[in-house]
C-alpha cells in the first residue's frame, strides 16, 4: 500500500433534506437502517465504512464502483439531518483510508471519493421518502410489476414501517390504460432517487435560507420580520449549482 497522493477538492452547492431535533432522535436517525444495500464488493465496503462514518456521527448513503479513472470507489455520506460539508468529506476520507487501506477489498489502485448525496439524492431509507414528499422521483423496482420495473412520479403518501413500508406514487409516466396511482413496497424497490425538479430547487433554497435565519420550516414561531427596503432593486435568484447529484466532494487519489 502506498500513501495516498495530493487531493482535489470541489464544492458545488450542498442541499439539506429536513432535519430532525433533539438527541435521541438524530441517533435514532443516524442508526436508522438502510433499506437498500448494496452486493458483491460494494456490499462489503458498505460493510466496512459504516461503522467508521457513524464513529464521526454520518450515515452512509451509497457505496458505488466504477471504472473512471482506472477504478473509483464512490462513498456517498450524509449527517442525520441530510448536510454533508466539504469539511465532512475531509474527515470522513481521512477516516476511511487507511480501514480501507488495511481491510483491502479492491483490487489494484484505485480512486476513493466521497461526496454527499445532492439534490437528486438517492433514497435508500424510510425517512428519505418521507423527506421526499411531494417530489418527483425515479424507481427501479427489484422485480417486475404487471410487467413493468421502473415507474415515474411524485411521492404522495406512505405507509407502515421498516422493510414492510409502502410508498404510493402518482406516476407521471403512466399510459392511458396504466393506473394512475401506484403503491410500491420499499423492499421491493431497486433503487430510487429524486428528480431534479423546479420545485425541488425552489425547496432546498427555502430550506438553506430557513436554516442560515435560524427558523425551521413548519415550526410554531414566527418567522422573522424584514425591514423595509431590504427587497429594494431588482432581485436575484441563487439557483444552486448541483445539477449532478454531488454536493460536497472530496477525492483522494490512492496508489498500491
Amino acid at each position: 500500500m502506498g500513501p495516498a497522493g495530493p487531493a482535489l477538492f470541489y464544492c458545488r452547492s450542498l442541499a439539506a433534506c429536513g432535519g430532525t431535533s433533539g438527541k435521541v432522535e438524530l441517533q435514532s436517525s443516524l442508526t436508522e437502517p438502510r433499506l437498500l444495500t448494496e452486493t458483491g464488493v460494494a456490499g462489503r465496503i458498505a460493510a466496512i465504512v459504516t461503522p467508521v462514518l457513524g464513529d464521526l456521527g454520518l450515515r452512509l448513503v451509497r457505496v458505488k464502483l466504477s471504472g473512471e479513472a482506472g477504478a473509483t470507489v464512490q462513498i456517498m455520506a450524509e449527517r442525520p439531518d441530510g448536510s454533508m460539508s466539504i469539511d465532512d468529506c475531509e474527515i470522513a476520507s481521512q477516516a476511511l483510508s487507511p480501514v480501507l487501506d488495511v481491510e483491502d477489498p479492491i483490487e489494484g489502485a484505485y480512486r476513493l471519493e466521497i461526496s454527499s448525496p445532492g439534490l437528486d439524492r438517492p433514497l435508500v431509507r424510510r425517512s428519505d421518502f418521507e423527506r421526499a414528499l411531494g417530489h418527483e422521483a425515479r424507481i427501479e423496482m427489484a422485480s417486475p410489476i404487471g410487467g413493468r420495473k421502473r415507474f415515474r412520479g411524485l411521492i404522495e403518501a406512505l405507509e407502515g414501517e421498516g422493510r414492510e413500508a409502502r410508498v404510493k406514487l402518482r406516476r407521471t409516466d403512466a399510459k392511458p390504460e396504466e393506473p394512475a396511482e401506484i403503491w410500491l413496497t420499499l423492499a421491493d424497490i431497486g433503487s430510487a432517487k429524486l428528480v431534479l425538479t423546479e420545485a425541488l430547487i425552489r425547496a432546498a433554497l427555502r430550506e438553506a435560507k430557513a436554516k442560515k435565519s435560524g427558523f425551521e420550516p413548519g415550526s410554531s414561531e414566527t418567522a422573522p420580520r424584514r425591514g423595509p427596503g431590504r427587497f429594494a432593486g431588482p432581485g436575484k435568484r441563487k439557483i444552486p449549482e448541483d445539477k449532478s447529484g454531488a454536493g460536497a466532494r472530496k477525492i483522494s487519489h490512492k496508489s498500491k
